[in-house]
């Protein structure tokens, strides 16, 4: 079925910590390493996660677990001002309270910052966790988020972002050789000053996923409404996942809209293996996972329960 990598052998080992960061108040960036104590493997890549809004580091694991049975290191990371703490211990439905909170520009580009933050702290993180001593590889980092995490990674991969003073900006972290986006973002103001000038710069590879049922939670526009993101993307390589009936939460293991999800499973099986064979082909080089990806082995596996459009 999937003949494009082999399974890795080692248990998985999950750690959490804080980094505080002193040049910005002392701002507290928290994270959740994910990976396999197993020097003989070699250094692996590591691949930064990114929550939406009202999120937290402990999101996606089925992701990052399956990821870390093939080769993978993945840290996730939480961002203070749009993680779960806008909802936990407030009256009220948490989706009520997160759509009634008030994101500032600050909060948002401090998100931003975080990535960066993270990067530069790795060589001492890997160095207190046994399971990470010398088994990163710092020459393949990827990037992925969901919703405003993904956006977080689209400004990572070069997407222009306006700063406080509303001038578009480039925040682009050079480190980061490709990106995945679940429920990637267009955000409807920066669309209607010009697609053109704001996506195009996001030129390093891209995998772009969504699902027919992928309405904003925000505004409620249909999943259509993010395809300017893709469309306008520069990047050379760039792929495209629409899951049929896949909703915004199913990409962060959610139970659909909060509700029975009959179709969970082989949604959950989609978005890892089309993640897995992205990894590989962009930061292990394997030829294999760019067949299979591109040519009638993820088509055949994907059946009828989704839409692929690869550009490579």
């Amino acid at each position: 079925m999937n003949n494009f990598v082999q399974k890795q052998e080692g248990r998985i080992s999950i750690v959490k910590g804080e980094c505080i960061d002193p040049s910005r108040n002392n701002r507290v960036v928290a994270y959740k390493i994910y990976g396999i104590n197993n020097p003989d493997l070699g250094k692996r890549p590591l691949i930064i996660w990114s929550h939406g809004l009202g999120g937290g580091r402990d999101g996606a694991g089925f992701i990052s677990r399956f990821l870390v049975e093939y080769g993978y290191f993945v840290m996730h990371v939480q961002h203070v001002g749009t993680d779960t703490s806008l909802w936990e211990g407030k009256p009220g439905h948490p989706w009520d309270v997160i759509r009634a909170s008030t994101i500032t520009r600050e909060t948002t580009l401090s998100r931003y910052q975080d990535i960066p933050f993270l990067l530069d702290q790795l060589p001492v993180l890997e160095e207190e966790h046994e399971f990470t001593q010398g088994q990163i590889d710092y020459d393949r980092l990827g990037i992925s988020g969901h919703s405003f995490g993904a956006l977080t990674s689209q400004v990572m991969a070069g997407q222009l972002f306006p700063n406080e003073d509303e001038e578009m900006t480039s925040y682009r972290e050079a480190r980061f050789k490709a990106g995945v986006l679940y429920s990637f973002s267009v955000m409807t103001h920066l669309v209607e000053i010009d697609p053109v000038e704001i996506f195009t710069p996001m030129d390093i590879p891209l995998f772009f996923m969504t699902g027919t049922e992928d309405d904003s939670p925000l505004s409620g526009k249909d999943y259509t409404y993010r395809m300017p993101a893709f469309e306008h993307a520069g990047a050379k390589e760039k792929h495209l996942l629409i899951i049929e009936d896949g909703d915004h939460m199913v990409f962060t293991g959610s139970r659909g809209k909060l509700a029975f999800n009959p179709k969970r499973e082989i949604q959950e099986d989609l978005i890892k293996w089309s993640s897995l064979a992205f990894w590989e082909v962009y930061l292990k080089g394997n030829d294999a996972a760019r067949t299979w990806l591109n040519g009638e082995g993820f088509r055949s596996y994907m059946s009828d329960h989704g839409q692929y459009k690869g550009m490579s």
